[in-house]
């Protein structure tokens, strides 16, 4: 998964007065940004940018949910929940065009983006990915205009991540060609679900199917759940999870099921299926592949996350970049200083806003892995099991960059920053569920890495002996090597007169992108060293072995990740034709790679990669990258394409502008007037 070949695009200007005059193009810049599908992005902006799909503070959650079903019908009228679904059924049969218009709605309201997301991205994909043609004649095209509300039944309380382990049966009857699907206990109560509480008329419920006294494992039923006036059927029953800390648009809820029969039909049987006299077939033989084949189908959800949560991000910055490019504050003896002049405040959110171009990018590339994978051009078990890993790394990465995003913006606009009516705290309340549903982090780095660890082995797949000890032998002299600082990075390089200067010379794109690809593969090697005895141990010896490990190899799945980001960003570099905007966007990308190398200076150090002296210089390299990118912050937000009504923060529209010339105004025109009065002078001493 590693992709080792070294970039060739260019690194930054040695001096800042090499690039004093790049400006950038910012409407080239945002095609850049917008991607593949940059037309159904802006006319999702355009629909959106219409009042009737804003989010209004203040309402009770039960308005804000009667809101948001409302905005959600406008969604269908508009024909956005069918972008993904066949031509046939009305549909537009775009995958990668579906989740790109989808990410939008996070600029309008989180709950409309996840509300939308549950009924045609989960529950309705659950019925066109998993179900068969029967089953898209018969529900896809009221799933797409909202006479079927659907919730996506597949988390329970007790199990959450651990999907294989639900306790929610669907026995099959054969006397009557019926599933009975039941909820044996508390915990298997299917729980946090998306339009449950009171909207949902049916779901789509994961349970273990049971037929003959065989589990054949977890499979999917489409099953109504309520009546026409919105009254649970026979034998369903739920509660209303109530006020969440955001996203209180959506009616999240608990289901439970007593003996519920179904027909036979209702098995959404692409991937298993049962007769009538209750023989089980599947067209995979495998019951793990079966399991995660049927996963991996709804792996839309964890895409979609990486792309709105970076739009979340780059709007917060939007906000704060805007605001500290006015605010002023202390008088340095030529007047009061802008925010963003100071040292500290570029250091806060520059960073930050390099990260978000590289998860820009990097989604990008995902959505279009996704939409070869889901539109049929790149349908294979390899790409599926790509695709799996690259939204596993990606979305955990993306989100918990959100939160952190949203947080320093909100902290850099100050007191400011707090009010609602500035978004900040509402996006950040509404972004934090992001990290833990359509997968938690830890456990999808996980997923990650034991990918990485399987690639790793394979190498060594029918290798002999003697090849085998020959890597040993490498082994071995690599951490000799290392250990000793006898390969430590850039130092063949003059400091010419400064150390910082020197790291510009030794830490260019091929060098990060060396220490970024090395550390990955060093702590993937370490791991899989660590973990070879477990071949030998029992199951529990194994486990507790893995369980030794775990955090090291969670984080080499996120230093795959960082890299995926950091390579994406490099990719993007060379489709920009103008000279300006290249060298521009490059300190950016520069500055994006060297943040990653100071957060793991630790490792590089420990690790030979780096010797202390460049070490040391990074972080005020990276400070003379900020001072650069500072004359060009404003236009690398503008670059978003926000519209004021996408953005929607007084503290961004000028309001402050507006203020500060008004206080400046006032205080030249008191200056000549000769009615000022004087200082308070100083004490003699």
């Amino acid at each position: 998964m590693v992709d080792t070949a070294v970039s060739t695009a260019p690194s930054a200007s040695r001096t800042s007065a090499a690039g004093a005059d790049a400006r950038i193009d910012v409407p080239a810049v945002t095609d850049l940004l917008l991607g593949t599908w940059k037309e159904i992005r802006l006319e999702a902006r355009e629909m959106i940018a219409d009042s009737a799909f804003w989010r209004i503070d203040g309402l009770s959650h039960h308005a804000h949910r009667e809101r948001v079903l409302d905005q959600t019908r406008l969604l269908a009228q508009h024909g956005a929940g069918g972008r993904a679904y066949p031509v046939e059924y009305g549909g537009m049969a775009t995958n990668g065009g579906n989740l790109a218009g989808f990410e939008e709605l996070v600029l309008a309201d989180p709950s409309l983006q996840i509300k939308s997301g549950v009924q045609w991205g989960l529950f309705g994909s659950a019925v066109y990915q998993l179900g068969t043609k029967s089953h898209h004649d018969r529900w896809l095209r009221d799933i797409m205009d909202l006479r079927i509300l659907g919730a996506f039944a597949m988390t329970e309380t007790g199990h959450g991540s651990d999907v294989a382990a639900i306790g929610t049966t669907a026995t099959y009857d054969p006397e009557t060609e019926e599933f009975v699907i039941h909820t044996p206990f508390r915990g298997a109560w299917k729980d946090y679900l998306g339009n449950a509480a009171v909207h949902a008329t049916a779901a789509t419920v994961f349970a273990q199917l049971i037929s003959r006294g065989v589990n054949y494992g977890v499979h999917c039923f489409f099953v109504p759940i309520r009546d026409a006036n919105g009254v649970f059927l026979p034998g369903v029953g739920g509660q209303d999870d109530g006020v969440k800390g955001g996203l209180n648009g959506v009616d999240n809820g608990r289901l439970h099921f007593d003996r519920v029969r179904v027909p036979r039909e209702n098995l959404l049987n692409r991937y298993g299926d049962v007769a009538a006299d209750g023989t089980y077939s599947s067209p995979i033989a495998s019951p793990g592949r079966r399991f995660f084949t049927m996963l991996g189908a709804l792996v839309q959800g964890r895409v979609s996350l990486d792309g709105a949560a970076t739009w979340a991000s780059g709007l917060a910055l939007k906000i704060a970049i805007t605001y500290g490019n006015q605010r002023r504050q202390f008088d340095n003896g030529a007047g009061e200083t802008v925010l963003l002049d100071y040292a500290k405040h570029r250091r806060r959110l520059l960073p930050l806003l390099a990260t978000t171009y590289a998860q820009a990018f990097a989604h990008d590339e995902l959505l279009v892995k996704f939409d070869g994978v889901f539109g049929g051009t790149a349908d294979t078990d390899d790409n599926r099991q790509d695709l799996e890993t690259l939204a596993a790394a990606l979305k955990p990465l993306s989100t918990w960059h959100a939160l952190a995003t949203i947080q320093e913006s909100r902290e850099a606009c100050g007191g400011a920053g707090y009010l609602a009516e500035n978004r900040l705290v509402t996006l950040h309340q509404d972004l934090d569920v992001y990290v833990t549903f359509e997968g938690d982090n830890n456990v999808l780095l996980q997923l990650v890495g034991k990918r990485l660890l399987g690639d790793y082995a394979a190498q060594f797949k029918g290798k002999d002996a003697r090849a085998l000890a020959a890597f040993a032998v490498g082994e071995t002299a690599d951490k000799i090597f290392h250990g000793a600082g006898l390969r430590q990075l850039g130092q063949a390089f003059a400091d010419l007169g400064s150390t910082a200067r020197s790291v510009e010379h030794g830490l260019r794109a091929d060098d990060q992108q060396q220490l970024l690809t090395e550390r990955v593969q060093r702590m993937v090697a370490d791991v899989a060293t660590r973990l070879r005895p477990s071949a030998k141990m029992s199951p529990a010896d194994a486990a507790a072995l893995f369980d030794e490990n775990q955090v090291e190899l969670l984080e080499a799945a996120r230093a795959h990740g960082e890299l995926l980001q950091w390579e994406a960003f490099t990719d993007a570099l060379g489709r920009v034709d103008d000279a300006g905007t290249r060298q521009v966007l490059t300190w950016l990308r520069d500055l994006f790679g060297l943040g990653l190398i100071e957060k793991h200076l630790a490792w590089h150090l420990l690790n030979g990669r780096l010797s202390t002296q460049r070490a040391a210089a990074v972080s005020r390299y990276i400070d003379r990258l900020c001072a650069r990118l500072r004359p060009h912050a404003q236009d690398l937000v503008d670059a978003f394409g926000f519209a004021p009504e996408h953005v929607r923060a007084p503290l961004a529209s000028g309001a402050e502008q507006d203020r500060q010339d008004e206080a400046a105004a006032y205080v030249a025109a008191l200056a000549a007037s000769g009615d000022a009065p004087v200082r308070e002078r100083k004490p003699a001493r």
